[in-house]
């Protein structure tokens, strides 16, 4: 039988993930480099663990052997994305992960073909803002007529992890970008839009996500949007490597999250829908380990592939405690 491998599996995330993944009873393996704490975890949960470092391919496609889905939770992505990516395709293993980080969404844009060629699936995102905003975006797009922009927020509340931190900083420091006409085009910086969560409109702030790409491919419409809109610790300043790994559990049941589509029609009517959901975290691993089940089980199709057209608009809502109201 092919298992789920974990990689990153001894981090923040990626050691909620392997919990959930195992409570669901699926096949596994925790992966990584940093034995002593794989070995712990899988003592824990009952799993097996292989050690291995990205800079040996040999030992990498050794390590793949019975895989059948490779869910990478080893950020910042742009040191991981591109080798387990064409690792993945090179051992015929379908890719997952929860990368916030535009360049992997673009790696996989480009390794489409290759990855159809080899029938291998490349679902970037699986959990996170790309599977919470792409659902939201293709339920408020299919109840409108002729949608012609999309406009996506999320609310990030509570502190973020040491990882996100590190990735948010390269993001946030990055050119602001938006999807026009089907195309990634720059944007000047700082523009802040209002819009509503549903308590009242509040300032957002124009952002560089990945979800430009993936509402995109998974929608069609041509001109797309993102936000956000940060309460709670904010983004961390100093030294990000002293950061804590990330949430307690009882700042994660303090903060949930929010997210807000308006998607405009072509006639000038906006249609808005809102998420609400658990905090961040909770919800990028439960996803993530819920979407390596699905893959595992032979929900795939080669190639670049999103949360939302795989699974469908509805997947985000299979997920927790997790409700969309329309407006």
């Amino acid at each position: 039988m092919k298992k789920l491998m974990i990689y990153g599996a001894a981090g923040y995330t990626g050691r909620m993930a392997a919990q959930h993944a195992a409570t669901a009873g699926t096949p596994l393996i925790v992966a990584g480099r940093d034995e002593a704490a794989l070995a712990a975890l899988a003592t824990s949960l009952g799993v097996e663990y292989r050690v291995f470092a990205l800079d040996d391919s040999a030992a990498i496609d050794q390590s793949l052997a019975g895989v059948g889905v490779l869910l990478n939770c080893a950020g910042p992505f742009a040191g991981t994305a591109r080798v387990l990516m064409k690792a993945a395709i090179r051992n015929g293993v379908h890719y997952l992960d929860v990368a916030a980080e535009l360049d992997g969404y673009r790696l996989a844009d480009v390794l489409d073909a290759e990855a159809k060629a080899a029938g291998v699936m490349l679902l970037p995102g699986s959990g996170g803002s790309v599977a919470m905003l792409g659902c939201l975006a293709g339920h408020t797009v299919a109840r409108t007529s002729n949608p012609a922009s999309i406009r996506v927020a999320m609310h990030v509340s509570g502190g973020l992890s040491r990882g996100s931190a590190i990735s948010a900083m390269g993001s946030v420091t990055a050119e602001t970008l938006a999807c026009a006409g089907g195309s990634l085009v720059a944007r000047p910086a700082g523009a802040i839009r209002k819009l509503d969560f549903g308590k009242g409109a509040v300032d957002c702030f124009q952002v560089t996500l990945p979800d430009l790409i993936t509402i995109w491919r998974s929608t069609g419409v041509p001109d797309i949007e993102t936000f956000v809109h940060v309460t709670g610790d904010g983004f961390p300043q100093g030294d990000l490597s002293a950061l804590p790994d990330g949430p307690s559990e009882q700042e994660r049941l303090a903060h949930r999250y929010q997210a807000v589509a308006e998607v405009t029609s072509a006639d000038g009517a906006v249609i808005r829908s809102v998420l609400d959901t658990v905090n961040g975290y909770t919800f990028t691993a439960t996803a993530a380990a819920e979407a390596g089940r699905r893959v595992l089980a032979g929900e795939q199709r080669p190639g670049f592939l999103t949360p939302a057209a795989l699974f469908g608009n509805g997947f985000a809502e299979t997920i927790a405690d997790t409700t969309i109201i329309n407006f």
